[in-house]
Order: C-alpha cells, then structure tokens, then sequence
C-alpha cells in the first residue's frame, strides 16, 4: 500500500484486532457491515470529555456546560464538513441511520403526504427504509412502490421512471446495498426524482465509512448514516436535510430542547436542527463522531476507498475459485462497494458462519435485515463477509482457506 495507508500502523490504533478468539485464533474481523471497530484517539476523546468536560449542553451558563456545548456544535460544523452540507443547522444528529429514517417517514409524511400519496423505494432495502413506510402506509393510507432490480443486483432504472405519478411524493432509496455491496447511482436517481419534483432521501448507512460523500453533488434532499459503521461510538446517527424541508415537517418527538415556547394553550418549536433534538443529546457520541471523521481525514477517504476496493477485488477473485460459490450481488468490483454476500453449496449460512467463527473469522449470517431481498434472490439468507480501512489480504485468505475447509467437512 502507499506510505499513505500503512496499514499494519493503522491496526494499532485497533487493539481488539489482536485479541485471540478461543484462546487460539488471531481475530479475523470482516463483520464491519454491521459495526466497525473504534481507533483509540476516538475512545480517549470521550473518556477525557466524561473526565473533564461532563455537563448537559445548551442549557447551562456555567463553565463546563459552555465547554460541552462548544464541542457539541463544533462536532455538527465537523459533520457538515464531512458531506459538504450547505449550513450546520440542516445536520440533525439521532441515534442512528433507522432513527434518521424514521424521522423523515413520520415528520415528511405528516408535512406533505395524504392517503393515496406515494413513497418509492427498492428491491434491495433495508428494513429501516421500509418498514417506516409500511407504519404510515398503516396510518395514513400511503401507498409503497418499488424498484426491482437485475439478477446480479442492478437496480432497473428504466422501470425506476415508470414509477412516478402525480401521486408521487417522495424516493427513498439505499446508496450502496447493505447485502448486495451494490453502488447505485445516488445522483441520476436524484436527478431523475427532480424532475417530476419529488424529493430524495438516500441511505447513506453503508456508503458514508467507505467513500466521499457531498450531499450538495449528489443534491440530495435527505441524507442519513450512522456514526457506529465509520469507526465512531454506537447511538449516534446524522440526518441531514435541505433546510426548506426541515422548516416546513413538525417535530418529530417532543421534550426539552426542542422548543421555543411552552404553555397549556400553545407550544412552539425551536429553530433548526434543534426543533428535531428533543431532550439532552448523547453529546459525547457527537464529540466521538467527530474524531472519528477526524480519524478518516487524516488517512484520507480517498485511499480508504482505493484499499477497501483493492480487497473487494481480491475478495472476489479468490472466492471464486472455490466450489458451488455462489455470489450475490455484482461481480464487477468496480460497482460494488466492500461487501461480499455468499453461499456455498447447500451449505447453510447459519452453519458455515458459525464453523467459520470456530476458526476466529467473525463473518454476519441471517437475512441482514433485507427479508425483500431475500425473497428476490429466492433464498433464506446468506454469509456475509464485509470490509474495513484496517482489514488486509492475508485476512481474505484466511477467509477464503477457512470457506474451503468449512466446505470440505460438508
């Protein structure tokens, strides 16, 4: 790798990397899909604000809930920064990608949608950006429609255009697949949503830790991801939103912070972001978030999406050679983000993720939260083996060599 990405460096930061699993194995993390390992400078930073800084944000005048407050907002400015978003009051911060998309489903569906409206998404969602649309298709009479996509995980965007009518009130849509590894085409999708004047909001879960992302490009209306997947702590989640949409949907829980006044007769909201942020934030996560895009910068997005590519290639190149492996997904590398989904076989996902594990190789097993998909590729789920800045190929090959022997005993 370049003198940029010293990889053996960067595992450092990492210590878990070199647990041993049972008291034998070199730990072999691929499950990084689900939730990415954290650097140290991460956990340091909100130890020392816990040691330090500890006090709730924006509601004190004293000296430590100034300081909080102040690392607080300067990790929204950083968020906005990391995606270019045009002003930091359009970042929302929430627990997560699901909160971020349950947020748009209620508060836009309330603001803009009637019975009858219509919400597309895809074949290939997660069920965080469908399961919200069925929850106000159940209490506003919404109507979902969907995109259906190729064999080899391609989204149909001829079909995609057929889709709008009048009715059509929002898309709703996954920038990379969180089986399939699939890149779709997050700006024709955008513009092509434009043009009928629908609005977009794209899942940025599995497209945010592994490569640049400018909402401002892309001319996204909403964009969410969670800190978790991108080296940051858990319960932290960005929403980002164009400020005439943010303005116009009414909160979407209430409490502390969210408001501008109170009385028995009648409440009003606070401005942007904060109208979306009821009670006291996680504002150490955010401080954590924060370091950890740091942490991205300084190895630079663009050589941890070169490495991560550079191991998908790999990946796919030497998973082929093994027997009946079946591959989900393109197998083109270069549409594709780090992310594999297999089968082997009549080799059930469940058993060979958990002989695979016996060997130290933490792989993720199940429908991945994409029951939709499944039924699309006409099966019950799959292993899925996902990548990260700090992963490398000898780990590939141990995957592939533990594939192969796990396949042997069958």
């Amino acid at each position: 790798m370049e003198a940029t990405m010293n990889i053996e460096k960067i595992r450092q930061d990492f210590p878990i990397l070199s647990r041993k699993i049972y008291n034998k194995y070199p730990l072999v993390y691929l499950d990084n899909g689900a939730t990415t390992q954290k650097p140290l400078c991460v956990l340091d930073a909100m130890r020392e604000e816990y040691l330090n800084v500890n006090a709730n944000v924006h509601r004190g005048v004293h000296y430590l809930s100034q300081q909080a407050t102040d690392l607080h907002e300067a990790a929204r400015e950083r968020v906005r920064q990391f995606i270019n978003a045009e002003k930091s009051s359009e970042i929302v911060f929430t627990r997560g990608t699901t909160e971020s998309m349950n947020l748009v489903a209620s508060s836009f569906t309330e603001a803009y949608m009637k019975e009858g409206d219509e919400v597309i998404v895809s074949t290939m969602e997660h069920h965080s950006n469908i399961v919200p649309w069925q929850l106000q298709a159940q209490r506003k009479g919404i109507v979902v429609k969907v995109i259906p996509m190729s064999d080899d995980g391609i989204l149909d965007i001829e079909a995609f255009k057929k889709l709008f009518t009048e009715r059509t009130r929002l898309v709703s849509v996954a920038h990379v697949s969180n089986v399939l590894g699939t890149v779709n085409p997050a700006k024709e999708i955008v513009s092509i949503a434009h043009q009928h004047g629908v609005p977009c909001l794209i899942d940025g879960a599995q497209s945010a830790p592994h490569m640049k992302i400018d909402v401002q490009d892309i001319d996204c209306d909403f964009y969410a991801f969670s800190g978790h997947k991108m080296y940051g702590p858990t319960g932290i989640g960005v929403l980002y939103g164009k400020e005439k949409y943010l303005d116009e949907m009414p909160p979407y829980q209430g409490g502390g912070e969210m408001i501008g006044t109170v009385s028995f007769e009648k409440t009003t909201w606070a401005d942007l972001p904060f109208k979306f942020e009821a009670g006291t934030p996680d504002y150490v996560a955010t401080h954590g978030l924060a370091k950890a895009i740091d942490y991205m910068e300084e190895i630079g997005l663009e050589n941890i999406e070169k490495h991560e590519r550079e191991l998908t290639r790999y990946a796919l190149e030497q998973m082929q050679t093994i027997p009946d492996m079946r591959i989900f997904g393109p197998l083109d590398a270069t549409k594709r983000d780090a992310v594999i989904s297999f089968l082997v076989g009549d080799i059930h996902h469940l058993d060979m993720g958990t002989l695979l594990d016996r060997l130290g190789i933490a792989v993720r097993t199940g429908h991945h939260c994409a029951e939709p998909l499944m039924h699309r590729l006409g099966i019950q789920g799959t292993v899925r083996a996902s990548f990260a800045l700090y992963n490398t190929k000898e780990e590939i090959d141990v995957l592939v060599n533990g594939i192969k022997r796990v396949s042997q005993m069958f």
